[in-house]
């Protein structure tokens, strides 16, 4: 599968306009309809990396903001592969967060909500290069719209 281009700017400034000009005021649809929302306030935990121990993100990484544009491209890529997410504080799968995979092992998360009228909507949650987990979230359930929904109290 042919990787996107990566963005090349040559300051934060720059890739941060791109971001809310792409995902903060447009619209982002997965290939399957749901409309993705992405908050202002996620760009640091996007492209920041931690310099120290503290897991605190501190340091601007353009390895990561050079896949700016994978994200868009994961979300609306019909062959996406999807799985269930992890919630960390009850130690299982989630049904209602969404891992999608398409190019190496870049993931892109998403929390499922419903909207007014019991449809799907999304909430960008982060995204990442999974080098370390790739394996652990491809065993994970498949994604499954029905189930979601069902777990949200929306109708399938």
């Amino acid at each position: 599968m042919a990787l996107p281009p990566l963005v090349d700017y040559a300051t934060v400034t720059e890739y941060r306009a791109h971001y809310e000009r792409v995902y903060c005021r447009g619209n982002i649809e997965t290939f399957d309809g749901i409309r993705v929302f992405f908050g202002a306030g996620k760009f640091g935990h996007m492209f920041y990396e931690s310099s120290g121990r503290d897991g605190r993100k501190d340091v601007f990484s353009p390895a990561r903001a050079q896949r700016i544009d994978w994200i868009k491209f994961t979300l609306e890529h019909p062959n996406a592969d999807l799985f269930e997410g992890w919630d960390k504080v009850a130690r299982r799968h989630d049904s209602t967060r969404r891992v999608a995979v398409v190019y190496e092992d870049f993931v892109v998360v998403v929390a499922m909500g419903l909207k007014l009228n019991g449809s799907l909507k999304a909430n960008f949650v982060t995204c990442y290069q999974a080098d370390n987990s790739i394996g652990k979230i491809r065993q994970s359930p498949i994604w499954s719209r029905e189930v979601c929904l069902r777990r949200l109290g929306g109708e399938p």
